[in-house]
C-alpha cells in the first residue's frame, strides 16, 4: 500500500486504494496492528474521496442554478423507488 498522502491523490487513485484496503480488511487474515494501520488509511482515503465528491456536487449545483434557475433538491432514494 503506497504511503502517499491521500490529499495528493486524485479521486480515482484514492478510490482504487480504498477498495484495496477494504478487500484486505475483509480478508480477516491480518494481525491486529496491521489491521489498525490499514483501517486508519482507509478512513483517510474515504475522507479524501468524500471531499472530492462534495466539491463535484457543489460545482454541479452551481451550474444547474446558473443554467436553468432550478433549485436542486437532495436525492431521496426512498422517494424514487
Amino acid at each position: 500500500m503506497p504511503d502517499e498522502k491521500p490529499a495528493a491523490l486524485g479521486f480515482e487513485a484514492a478510490l482504487t486504494q480504498l477498495e484495496s484496503v477494504v478487500e484486505r480488511l475483509e480478508s480477516g487474515e491480518l494481525p491486529l496492528e496491521e489491521t489498525l494501520k490499514l483501517f486508519e488509511r482507509g478512513v483517510e482515503l474515504r475522507d479524501r474521496c468524500q471531499k472530492e465528491l462534495l466539491q463535484a456536487e457543489t460545482r454541479i449545483e452551481m451550474l444547474v442554478r446558473r443554467a436553468s434557475g432550478v433549485q436542486p433538491e437532495p436525492f431521496d432514494p426512498e422517494a424514487n423507488s
